[in-house]
């Protein structure tokens, strides 16, 4: 712990305009939320890496009445001296310059979630205000900043006997234009994920800005394991005990820790989170890869030493994974990353690392706690003849023509071009709005598939393939999209997103309770069957008005009540003696083809939402378990928990 952190360990690679013009590239989409969360992530990643150094036991969050986020560390503090080249702090430097930071060289950081020190130098540039106050050397000391601009040099304003370093900032919403506020639970739930993370540290979280004020603290002493264990806290286990995986090897650029904690349950979907350095990697990468391949050749090579497998020729991927919890952490020198968001490690010898260290513990435990081992095995060799079943099943309903070979369904409305870079198909509730939704089409480019009622919840029949691709409606869309299902990547007749007739997959569905389930149970069919269809930017959700707002010949058509309200008040002020009507449009059925056409299907001026994964894919499995599943308590205080955010529904 004894590295030189000061004034000469700040390095400096370039200003700040670039940030403010283009976020996108440093902090995520400025207008969905990431962005504006993101500024926070980078703030305590700085204070978690003061942690990781060994001299921050406490990060405390607050989230401020005045939309300000205060994030506070008790580490060194950030060094104060004048840098050798710049002629100002070195604190300054770390604010104002572009990939300025103590974390190039491994000296005064042996790892670190932040690498490209853009960090805190963007969350300034994209702040209305920032104050940075230092404890260090017996003083503190104190900077003030403007939308990146400094207001003064740092000076001292007092002494102080403590050390560390606090950061009060208030995004620029000029840059945040959507997305105003921030979202307690989402950042809850990272922090949360951040004290697993770190045997031992204690994260505070505070909450200003309602009436009362909210106080949480994450400290977890079992790290890994526990985060394990609170994933699988409604599930049931195959087996008792975590397993937990820990070592390190020689990498490249030095030594690279490893760190895996996994469990089985009886769920059949998988559920792997991913870290480099304590920064979750949504999209995992050669980590994930790694513990994948380890995972399928130590548990097949221990089943088939011990004749486990059972008229069973070997267990594929899928097989050894299903029902599956885990989180696999390693801390790397130097790793490197799709993006500055981190969503992804791509540092290839990780990987082999991964992999050859989970081979040997993994191997190690199985020898040593055999009844686990079986109990593994027994679960991956059920997995494996149920997906077998599920071949089968697939097979004959394609031998029927269902899958592929059979012809389009005829209640498809076709369209005329054969691009699908240009096509689009409507999937549509019932056959009244499936009937307007065909006049109104341009039958060009728009094909258009209406379903008759709520298709099946494929959730609820994961373990029966056989039931979900015999479905009338699932077949339907099956066939009318011709690419085949399944997310199985090494099976035949799985589904490819090149072999899609149409780029566009729009669903239209009524603005109402009914019409949002029928959504969600397509969007669970698309995500169990049709993943990558989700992944690649092919599938939408319409968004038809709800209210149009006519005075005399002019005719407005707004979304929600908020907006009819502010059209109603504008109209009324043009004209206040104007007779003004507002007609509801509860269902697509009580619009006529052009109004259909105008509103929601006419290219140039509707309004869609692509659907779109911002978390990672364990968590958008957990969030579908428990809206779909099988649990009901699960999903009622899923219900509780959230229905303040409902601000307006139909019923």
């Amino acid at each position: 712990m004894g590295e030189k952190y000061d004034a000469k360990a700040i390095q400096v690679l370039e200003g700040l305009e670039a940030v403010r013009k283009r976020p996108g590239m440093y902090l995520g989409d400025p207008h969905d939320g990431s962005a504006l969360h993101h500024c926070i992530w980078e703030v305590v990643d700085n204070a978690v890496d003061e942690h990781l150094a060994g001299y921050n036991p406490t990060v405390e969050v607050n989230l401020e009445k005045d939309g300000s986020v205060t994030v506070i560390d008790h580490g060194r503090g950030i060094p104060v001296g004048k840098h050798p080249e710049e002629k100002v702090s070195a604190a300054e430097v770390i604010m104002t310059k572009l990939h300025a930071g103590g974390k190039f060289d491994n000296e005064a950081y042996k790892v670190a979630g932040g690498l490209h020190g853009v960090g805190v130098s963007a969350v300034n540039a994209v702040s209305e205000s920032l104050i940075m106050t230092i404890h260090r050397e017996g003083k503190e000391w104190r900077q003030e900043y403007s939308r990146g601009e400094r207001k003064a040099a740092l000076k001292s304003v007092g002494k102080s006997e403590s050390t560390g370093t606090v950061i009060n900032f208030k995004p620029d919403m000029t840059i945040f234009s959507d997305v105003t506020e921030f979202d307690f639970e989402q950042i809850n739930t990272r922090l949360r994920r951040t004290a697993f993370l770190n045997a031992g540290l204690q994260i505070m979280l505070r909450d200003f800005r309602g009436e009362d004020a909210v106080e949480i603290e994450h400290k977890y002493d079992g790290g890994l394991s526990e985060y394990v264990e609170a994933m699988n806290e409604k599930k049931e286990v195959a087996h008792e005990e975590v397993l937990h995986v820990l070592g390190s090897k020689q990498g490249d650029k030095g030594e690279v820790h490893v760190e895996v904690a996994m469990q089985w349950t009886d769920a059949y979907s998988e559920s792997i989170h991913c870290f480099t350095n304590i920064i979750h990697n949504t999209d995992g990468g050669t980590h994930l890869s790694g513990l994948k391949s380890s995972l399928t050749r130590t548990i097949n090579s221990y089943a088939q030493s011990r004749k486990l497998l059972k008229n069973v020729n070997s267990l594929s991927g899928d097989d050894v994974r299903e029902g599956l919890s885990a989180v696999v952490s390693i801390k790397h020198p130097d790793p490197s990353f799709n993006a500055q968001t981190k969503s992804k490690l791509v540092t290839s010898e990780v990987s082999g690392i991964v992999e050859q260290i989970v081979n040997d513990k993994l191997g190690e435990y199985f020898e040593e706690n055999p009844s686990v081992a079986r109990s593994i095995v027994d679960k991956a060799v059920l997995a494996s003849k149920a997906r077998d079943a599920a071949r089968k099943a697939r097979d004959l309903t394609r031998r029927k023509g269902v899958l592929e070979g059979g012809g389009l369904p005829g209640q498809l409305a076709d369209c005329q071009s054969k691009d699908p870079a240009e096509c689009e198909v409507y999937i549509v509730e019932g056959e009244s709005a499936g009937g307007s939704a065909k006049t109104a089409r341009d039958r060009r480019i728009q094909a258009v598939l209406p379903l008759r009622g709520k298709i099946l919840n494929v959730e609820r029949q994961l373990g029966n393939h056989a039931k979900v691709f015999s479905n009338e409606q699932i077949q339907r869309m099956i066939r009318a999209l011709g690419a085949g299902v399944g997310n199985e990547e090494e099976e035949d007749g799985a589904f490819d997103p090149d072999k899609l007739r149409y780029g566009k997959i729009i669903i239209m569905t009524d603005a109402d309770i009914d019409g949002a389930h029928i959504r969600t149970l397509i969007l669970t069919f698309l995500w169990r069957f049709m993943r990558e269809a989700i992944e690649k930017g092919h599938v939408y959700i319409a968004a038809p008005p709800l209210f149009s707002i006519s005075r005399g010949k002019h005719t407005e058509w707004v979304h929600t009540e908020k907006e009819r309200d502010a059209a109603v008040r504008r109209l009324q002020k043009e004209s206040p003696t104007a007779k003004i009507d507002v007609q509801r449009y509860k269902g697509l059925g009580e619009m006529n083809p052009q109004q259909l056409w105008e509103t929601t299907m006419d290219p140039e001026v509707r309004t869609m939402h692509r659907v779109e994964r911002k978390e990672a894919e364990a968590d958008v499995n957990e969030l579908f378990r428990k809206l779909m599943g099988e649990d009901v308590p699960d999903r009622r205080s899923f219900i509780e928990e959230h229905a303040t955010e409902v601000t307006a529904l139909d019923v």
